[in-house]
């Protein structure tokens, strides 16, 4: 699939384009790694705002500053601070098992980045159209009798180690989130989960 190199180049261009104004960001290991993902703390796939929520680490973990705590998922106010660097905001409280995760880009940051949000984005757009032409997908006898289920199913996994089953395509249309921990589930490659939890 052709898409998938040009998407990973611009994610590390767009990466570029923060370190252009945060100098102290460390290079990009490996951008592709973010186009898997089909959720996380900072909500569906990848984004230019889930970038800059990377960045935040990238620039903490480039000042030795301890930004998260609980395996990496509550995200502290030393997260926050740096956050506000790079022109992230937190709207509200600390979420209990999250904490500062759900940053959002103020106005200014829009402004700034707004090139290469747009550019970005259709890179994205591309990429996920492409997906969509190319995938072909069984949906078993519950789809094909209009029932619901249907599907090949994958593993999802919240923040407190709680999993579910679920159809790719419920976790692409919006987050499904842990009613113990209140973070999303999120998929496992193959490589990730145990030989014997394979469907």
């Amino acid at each position: 699939m052709t898409t998938r190199p040009i998407l990973a180049a611009e994610l590390a261009v767009a990466w570029a384009d923060i370190q252009q104004h945060h100098v102290e960001l460390p290079d990009l290991a490996a951008p592709e790694s973010l186009i898997n993902e089909t959720v996380s703390v900072c909500g569906p796939g990848p984004s230019f705002e889930r970038l800059l929520h990377e960045a935040v680490h990238g620039v903490a973990a480039a000042r030795g500053i301890r930004d998260t705590s609980r395996a990496g998922r509550y995200h502290n106010r030393r997260f926050l601070a740096v956050a506000c660097e790079l022109g992230l905001d937190h709207p509200a409280d600390a979420h209990p098992s999250t904490g500062y995760s759900l940053v959002r880009m103020r106005p200014d940051t829009q402004r700034l980045y707004s090139p290469t949000v747009t550019r970005l984005q259709s890179a994205l757009d591309a990429h996920f159209e492409g997906l969509n032409e190319t995938r072909s997908v069984f949906l078993g006898p519950a789809a094909r009798f209009g029932t619901s289920g249907g599907g090949m199913r994958v593993k999802a996994v919240c923040g407190c180690g709680r999993n579910l089953r679920v159809v790719r395509s419920i976790l692409v249309k919006a987050p499904i989130v842990c009613g113990a921990c209140g973070e999303p589930f999120l998929t496992q490659t193959p490589a990730e989960e145990p030989e014997h939890s394979r469907l």
